[in-house]
């Protein structure tokens, strides 16, 4: 059988290819981190030329990609796409970014890293970092079903078929569900993280049903009663893509700079890029194609076709691209030029396996690297080996590898820092993830990991906390920005690790969740009100509501102090919001509460606004049924943010404290046993603002104060004991600490009425992170 060689290279990304399909040979989608998902149509075949267009434009990374086939509901098919914004858009192909999508999800907490389809069972399956899979039924369009019990980022999915999900972790473990959200098996066997899954072809000679990859080179070839029946060696790095040929042979890429071909256990050709890391590979059942994405911005076609192959000119250069490529020396080991054989070893050795790489003392005192390819037969130049180091000129040893960069990062006060090494050939993102999966710490900090490695060039401690006051509206555990220990500012383009843990207790300081796309929420609301039109006419906006609403969403997007003037796009902006969040059928509602929500903490006309009959908004959100919809709890959950939200103005700080009461009993009602991670976290963030408010400086000594810090730590103690979800459970502790700041009476009755203490020691056991331990322990302090 030919080998693959280039058919052509698709320029266009501003930013790494994190996700690849071929669905169809006449065109293939590509998803990267500068936001983009793009529809590459093919032109013509010899040479091969594509047409490029922008199927959607998000606001951050999208890293995750899925195609559903066409259908007679659907017929051009459908795009999925997700990334770190935590929205899943589905959009129709055909379609402008600027055009209505089909659907916006909404349920992650956290980046969606993993997308997959099932066309026969009717479903999408969506993988992310907060530790949940979510199934999602198509043309209804909300989550069906949560897949729960991993303890790590889950970083692939599988719709295997239509009755099976199976689902792969930074925990190690390979999980098997049902649609229904059952766990049916957990499969151990890894001995890292593992990061990529495919279905296994019939007939292949391992009787595999599906495969996995992980972050120590392996893949592993699995039956699905959980039995391992094979292993492919020969990745040197990192597996981030596996995907299966229609001939029955299954491709992969990672972090070693390949695309690998395996045939049974065999690797039958390898095929190096000019890039530090193979983000995705996808092949195209139809013909074999393959397309890659890779961190160089550039998606690549191959073909075993003749007729589909670039011309030779077109091949030359990637095959010198290739070589003129640089391997930092850290990547490829220890070399001792003197040791190493000259060129002429090239001519009178062959490679013993397809893929095998030597290093080659070339004449002028340089190295190269070679790679035998079994198919032609010869050795390829694959790149020169350089000694890449950092700003000091020195390697760093580190349990004895050489290091450009070795960081101190203190993470708990009297305890050693622990150890970040890192070379300038890593992805800052992979060897955060491998430095915080070896430390066992929280995910929640590998932005800031990472964001420290790219800006920082000498040794030195992540995250110093600030010695500033967070102003009002900063969100230091992050929701959408997740936690950064010590920050003190919710600008997300100034990273910072962890450092050594401030004392946290009490909060001193309102949270708001502020973070959305405003654009997008706009598009979602227009597409509801067009579904109006033909339904419900009466409900529906006409011209010049849609025309207003499109004011006030860009009156939103100024900056906060322009946004929070008066003004009449406000003041009828708001109403109209407020209709539509309360009077429109339930289901339709949950782009206008988003919405809502960023209103109560832009402006404080949201806290004086008024109905016809005088109520405030938490009587008109009360009326409207919201806190009372358990079938729709993402719509209850941004009700509980908008209130939450309301802090951030005198004026809603103002209305919390005079309807508390009543803010207390609709919260409380509405979120007793509730699964949704996203509303405990919600009512959790309203509770530490209301702890702030009952504990500040004005209240403390109100006696409304002492019954309303009663209640919340009544609430609070039950939500630490029972919850499960790491974030849920710090905040919970962090509101109910804060609350012992009134007083000694308080604290007795969190030990003899409340049993707080129980409730700390279950919390610890259940969430094992620095930082619930650090807050646990001034709970106990506070306690004694």
């Amino acid at each position: 059988m030919n080998e693959y060689k280039l058919s052509a290279s698709l320029e266009g990304h501003e930013d790494d290819v994190r996700g690849v399909l071929f669905p169809h040979p006449s065109f293939l989608l590509s998803a990267s981190r500068d936001a983009t998902v793009r529809l590459w149509k093919l032109l013509s075949n010899n040479p091969a030329k594509y047409d490029c267009s922008i199927s959607s434009h998000g606001s951050t990374f999208i890293n995750a990609i899925a195609y559903l086939p066409p259908s007679s509901a659907y017929p051009d098919g459908l795009i999925v796409s997700g990334g770190k914004d935590t929205i899943i858009e589905v959009r129709q192909p055909g379609k402008t970014p600027e055009e209505n999508a089909e659907a916006l999800l909404l349920g992650h907490a956290h980046n969606v890293c993993a997308l997959d389809v099932s066309a026969e069972g009717g479903w999408v399956v969506s993988g992310s970092w907060d530790t949940s899979a979510r199934v999602w039924r198509v043309g209804k369009w909300e989550c069906d079903a949560l897949l729960e019990g991993h303890e790590g980022s889950v970083w692939d999915v599988l719709a295997y078929d239509r009755d099976t999900i199976i689902t792969a972790c930074a925990d190690k473990f390979i999980r098997v569900f049902s649609p229904s959200g059952k766990l049916l098996r957990t499969i151990r066997g890894n001995t890292d993280v593992v990061r990529a899954l495919c279905r296994v072809p019939k007939g292949h000679p391992s009787k595999a049903d599906f495969a996995s990859a992980s972050n120590d080179g392996i893949i592993r070839l699995w039956r699905l009663d959980g039995h391992q029946v094979g292993e492919l060696l020969g990745h040197d790095s990192f597996i981030y893509s596996l995907g299966c040929l229609p001939t029955g042979e299954l491709v992969s890429s990672g972090e070693d700079r390949t695309v690998r071909v395996w045939r049974g256990n065999e690797c039958i050709q390898t095929i190096t890029h000019p890039a530090i890391s193979v983000w995705g590979v996808a092949a195209c059942s139809e013909n074999g194609d393959l397309v890659s994405g890779a961190s160089d911005r550039i998606v690549r076609v191959f073909s075993r076709e003749k007729e589909r192959q670039a011309e030779p000119q077109v091949l030359q250069a990637f095959e010198d691209s290739v070589k003129s490529s640089s391997i930092p020396q850290q990547a490829v080991g220890e070399v001792n030029k003197e040791k190493l054989p000259g060129p002429e070893f090239l001519l009178q050795k062959s490679g013993t396996k397809e893929g095998q790489v030597v290093m080659i003392r070339e004449a002028d005192g340089s190295v190269s690297a070679h790679q035998w390819s079994q198919g032609a037969q010869l050795w390829m130049n694959v790149g020169t080996v350089v000694d890449a180091v950092g700003s000091s000129g020195k390697k760093k040893d580190y349990l004895g590898k050489d290091y450009d960069y070795v960081f101190d990062v203190d993470i708990e006060d009297g305890k050693p820092p622990l150890k970040l090494p890192y070379n300038l050939s890593q992805n800052p993102y992979e060897a955060a993830t491998k430095f915080i999966q070896d430390n066992e710490l929280p995910m929640s900090y590998l932005d800031q990991v990472a964001g420290f490695i790219t800006t920082n060039t000498q040794g030195a401690t992540l995250g110093q906390a600030s010695s500033q006051s967070a102003p009002a509206g900063t969100d230091p555990w992050g929701t959408e920005s997740r936690y950064r220990p010590g920050e003190t500012s919710s600008t997300p383009s100034q990273p910072a690790g962890p450092t050594s843990r401030p004392k946290v207790l009490p909060q001193t300081t309102y949270l708001s969740i502020k973070t959305a796309n405003l654009q997008t929420i706009r598009k979602k609301i227009e597409e509801l009100n067009a579904q109006l039109v033909t339904t419900s006419k009466d409900l529906s906006l006409n011209p010049s509501q849609i025309e207003l609403l499109a004011h006030l969403i860009k009156y939103l997007e100024q900056p906060p102090i322009a946004a929070a003037k008066p003004s009449p796009i406000i003041t009828n902006g708001l109403e109209l919001v407020i209709g539509i969040a309360t009077t429109w059928p339930p289901a339709h509602r949950l782009p206008a509460l988003d919405l809502l929500r960023l209103l109560a903490a832009a402006t404080p006309a949201t806290a004086t606004y008024r109905t016809s009959s005088g109520g405030s908004l938490v009587d008109a959100l009360a009326a409207s049924g919201v806190f009372e919809d358990k079938e729709r709890s993402n719509n209850t959950m941004l009700a509980v943010r908008a209130l939450a939200n309301l802090f951030d103005t005198d004026a809603g700080r103002a209305l919390a404290d005079s309807a508390f009461e009543q803010i207390h009993a609709l919260v409380k009602t509405s979120s007793v046993g509730t699964t949704n991670r996203n509303l405990t976290i919600a009512v959790t963030t309203l509770y530490i603002n209301c702890a702030v408010l009952v504990t500040s400086q004005s209240h403390r000594d109100l006696p409304s104060s002492m019954d309303r810090g009663l209640a919340l730590l009544d609430d609070l103690s039950g939500i630490v004991r029972s919850a499960t979800d790491s974030e849920a459970v710090y905040r919970g502790l962090v509101a109910a600490g804060t609350v012992l700041g009134l007083g000694e009476e308080v604290c007795l009755a969190a030990k003899e009425v409340y049993d707080l203490n129980g409730a700390v020691e279950k919390a610890e056991r259940t969430v094992r992170e620095p930082r619930v331990k650090g807050v646990v322990g001034e709970i106990r302090g506070l306690l004694k």
